[in-house]
Order: structure tokens, then C-alpha cells, then sequence
């Protein structure tokens, strides 16, 4: 069955090539470049970050920690696995997803940052979106996907047996779902000391902090601003962000600061999964990944595959 996506970013690229290999004919429609993507913006370690349901997050998380893990041996792919430390601030810390993360440990006390008393260790991928996103988008052509630039306004507007709708916040207009919401997160990208594994410190009480190293940058953040919908990046914000993490990576301080962004994680009470009707058509709804779009993608796109049948 031709099957036709709408939606460019990480989630619907993935979906696209599964569905390719699958047998389909596909054609995927998207509002922007993938360098412009919501996508593009995020620092895409492997964490399943204001996702749910529990459940189905791990499984498509764990489907997605294999995958990102094979990739990792194509130096072409920008996926890395690298070390690092989740940071705890409670005596019981919930590590709800550490069932999906093979090899983790306690972190020893020379693994912590500053001021911290606890943590998990892991080895864990780390995704270089601007160079993953445009390897996927080969991937994608040379399965035979079709690429259309474009926005979509109605769902009617667009051909193809079967829609997949995977267009991150724009995926509810189209559905009728008024339950997602922005998340707003910023980064600023620094140049890397030399760092040598990831730091992700969520409960950090000044704010949400994490520094991942890339090899020749740093991405460092962060926020997560509920309804917040400007993409411009705030110089105060900022300020306090890089103060936050020169606390926790002090080899930090003083490095050249390359780049920064604003990007709006798709919100939703709970990820959207479901095969439906719209207008007497199947459409598959792919959307609500919050701060997981990478980390649940390949999941995700596996059970959209078997929703949408034989090709």
C-alpha cells in the first residue's frame, strides 16, 4: 500500500525508512529542511525523557537502544556510545528506565560531579543530529523514499492509501487532539575541552542540566519551559545554564561558545500510537514524544510498520 508521511523530523524519517523496508511505497511530506527540524536542535542522548506510558516507552526505547547501538559502528551515522553519569539528588532515586539500559551501575565517587553524592553509570548512545539527520535522509532516498517540502494543512490535501502522521506539534491540528503542548528547551553548543562522557544531572534544584560531549562540540542545556513557545534563544537563560553546568564540569568554564538554539519538544499527556480513520482513510498517528523523539524513534517505527500491515 503507498503510504504517505507527514512529517520530516527524526520520528518521521524513521517511520518512512521502516515502512520502505517493509515493502511500501513512501512519500513523506515535511514543513522543513531537516537542519530546521525540532529535531535538529536536540542533543539526542539516549534518554527517555518526558515520555509515557512506562511500559510501551521502555519497549520502544530498548527496540531503539539496539538499533542506535549497531549504527554505532558506521562512523557515517554520527551515533556514538559514550560513558557518563546520571546524577541523583534523592536518597531513592526512580530509575524507571534503567530496565531498557544493559550494564548500568552506581557511579563511584570519582565518577560524580562537584556536590554530588550519587549517581548511575551507564554507556549510553549519543546522536550528532546534524550529521544523523541528513544520513537518515540518504537512507531514506536510497530505499526509494519520496521527500516533499511542504507544509500540511489538511490531511485530505495529501495522497497515499495509508497517512502516518508523525509531525511533532503540528500532528494534533491535523488529528482533531487538542492534548499536546510545547516544551520548550534551550542548548548553547560549546566547543569540547576534551571531555570524556555525558553528564545528565534532571533534578538538578537551579534547573534541568545536562552536558554531552560530541567529540568536537558540547551540547549543553537546558529548560523545560511547559507552553513556552518562542525559538529564540534568551541571553539570561543561557547565563544560567552554562552557570549550572561550569558547577557540575568546571573544564567547562571558559570554552568557546559555538552555537545555540531554542527548540519545542511535542508535549502530550502520553504518546500517541494508534491506527484510526479519518475520512474513511487509515491514518497512524505518531506523535507526543516529548523529550524522547530519538530515544523511542526506531520503537516507535517498528510498531507503526505492524500497524500498517503487508505492504
Amino acid at each position: 500500500m503507498r503510504v504517505t508521511v507527514v512529517g520530516g523530523g527524526v520520528v518521521g524519517l524513521t517511520c518512512a525508512l521502516e515502512l520502505s523496508r517493509a515493502g511500501h511505497p513512501v512519500e513523506v511530506h515535511t514543513a522543513d529542511p531537516v537542519g530546521d527540524t525540532t529535531s535538529a536542535v536536540a542533543a539526542a542522548l539516549w534518554f527517555p525523557y518526558r515520555a509515557a506510558p512506562v511500559d510501551a516507552v521502555l519497549r520502544w526505547a530498548a527496540t531503539s537502544l539496539e538499533v542506535f547501538a549497531a549504527l554505532a559502528e558506521d562512523p557515517a551515522s554520527g551515533v556514538a556510545l559514550r560513558p557518563g553519569t546520571v546524577v541523583h539528588r534523592s536518597p531513592e532515586p526512580d530509575l524507571w528506565w534503567s530496565p531498557a539500559v544493559p550494564g548500568h551501575r552506581p557511579a563511584t565517587a570519582g565518577e560524580l560531579p562537584p556536590g554530588a553524592t550519587a549517581g548511575t553509570r551507564c554507556t549510553l548512545p549519543v546522536v550528532d543530529m546534524g550529521r544523523y539527520l541528513p544520513f537518515l535522509l540518504d537512507t531514506c532516498r536510497a530505499t526509494g523514499v519520496t521527500v516533499v517540502p511542504g507544509v500540511v494543512d489538511r490531511l485530505a490535501d495529501v495522497p497515499g492509501g495509508l497517512l502516518v502522521v508523525a509531525a511533532g506539534l503540528r500532528s494534533g491540528p491535523l488529528l482533531d487532539d487538542d492534548t499536546g503542548v510545547p516544551v520548550q528547551g534551550q542548548v548553547v553548543r560549546l566547543a569540547d575541552p576534551g571531555l570524556t562522557g555525558w553528564l545528565l544531572d534532571e533534578d538538578n534544584p537551579a534547573g534541568l542540566t545536562y552536558v554531552v560531549p560530541r567529540g568536537d562540540d558540547v551540547v549543553v542545556g537546558g529548560t523545560a519551559v511547559e507552553g513556552a513557545t518562542g525559538t529564540q534563544p534568551d541571553p539570561v537563560v543561557e547565563a544560567a545554564l552554562l552557570e549550572r553546568a561550569w558547577a557540575l564540569v568546571p573544564a567547562l568554564r571558559g570554552a568557546r561558545v559555538l552555537s545555540r538554539a531554542v527548540g519545542l519538544r511535542p508535549g502530550r499527556p502520553t504518546v500517541r500510537l494508534d491506527r484510526t480513520l479519518v475520512d474513511g482513510r487509515p491514518v497512524i498517528a505518531c506523535y507526543g514524544h516529548g523529550g524522547a523523539g530519538v530515544t523511542l524513534s526506531w520503537g516507535c517505527a517498528r510498531d507503526v510498520v505492524a500497524l500498517a500491515g503487508a505492504g
